[in-house]
């Protein structure tokens, strides 16, 4: 019945209608209340180590990875040197930032009402990076997922507080957002939820599939599918396993055979902040380490 209900509001969502009867709280609160329902063991902090919190076996074997050496080391080792070089203008990023940058990663994404915009942080590095006088970075990847982890490792076990305004604009992005995931798309015809929401922890080609909560606190994730790609085409190096969150999307896009859209485009800006919105009160816990 339960999944009846999902797929109704899934549907309802996608041609506009359901926005209309319901606030981001109340969204969040009926999130929460049908993830305590399907899985009543699980608290709700534990979703910010995404699967191995639906599964004992898989997180051992991650807690191993994660405790013995992570992959991800060298990179973050990379992203705070960044961080902490000099631009043209002699600053350093963390000058653009509220608390020179350490500990702020649970407020991202936000919504700025002098731009009228949400602002996610791999877009406010770049924003920084370049009112300094350097040349901005490849979003998705590389150096700028380097230096979104280190910080995201300095809010580590610091509570995701996503703020959604009553400004129309923010909720008008919030709910292109919920749209886009529960919207079906591609050749396969999936919504993000028909994995996320009404089939969390179950297995599809060999994988598990994650719950909503929790899913943006891991983020940038080193994927070791990532970081086996980039060694077959002799590519390996500190960040060839890391990515964003919007790459993640894109790369979500591509297997249910939709076109994706760039990272940082207004479609995956607006996902990311609904996305990141069900997870507040969920811990940071990124950088991440998956398959």
């Amino acid at each position: 019945m339960k999944k009846i209900i999902i797929a109704i509001a899934a549907m309802s969502i996608a041609i506009g209608s359901f926005a209309a009867f319901a606030s981001p709280k109340s969204d969040l609160n009926a999130m929460r209340a049908y993830f305590k329902k399907k899985f009543p063991k699980i608290k709700l902090d534990q979703y910010k180590d995404g699967i191995y919190a639906l599964d004992k076996d898989r997180r051992e074997a991650w807690k191993d990875w994660m405790d013995f050496a992570p992959p991800f080391t060298d990179a973050l080792d990379m992203g705070k040197k960044l961080f902490n070089k000099k631009m043209k203008s002699g600053k350093t990023i963390g000058s653009c930032f509220k608390r020179r940058g350490i500990g702020i990663r649970q407020n991202f994404p936000y919504f700025d009402k002098n731009k009228g915009r949400v602002i996610t942080l791999e877009a406010a590095i770049n924003d920084c990076i370049k009112k300094n006088g350097d040349k901005p970075l490849k979003f998705g990847k590389g150096k700028l997922a380097a230096i979104s982890a280190y910080m995201a490792s300095t809010s580590k076990g610091k509570k995701i507080n996503i703020k959604i305004s009553n400004d129309p604009r923010s909720l008008a992005i919030y709910e292109r957002g919920k749209r886009h995931f529960y919207s079906k798309r591609g050749q396969l015809n999936f919504a993000c939820a028909d994995c996320h929401i009404s089939n969390a922890g179950m297995m599809v080609r060999g994988n598990l599939l994650g719950a909503v909560l929790g899913q943006t606190s891991h983020w940038p994730t080193w994927r070791r599918k990532w970081a086996a790609k980039a060694a077959a085409k002799g590519k390996s190096g500190p960040t060839s396993g890391l990515g964003t969150l919007h790459r993640r999307y894109t790369g979500c896009n591509k297997q249910v055979r939709a076109k994706p859209f760039k990272p940082q485009s207004d479609e995956y800006t607006a996902l990311e902040y609904f996305h990141a919105y069900m997870s507040t009160g969920i811990s940071v816990n990124g950088p991440g380490l998956r398959q």
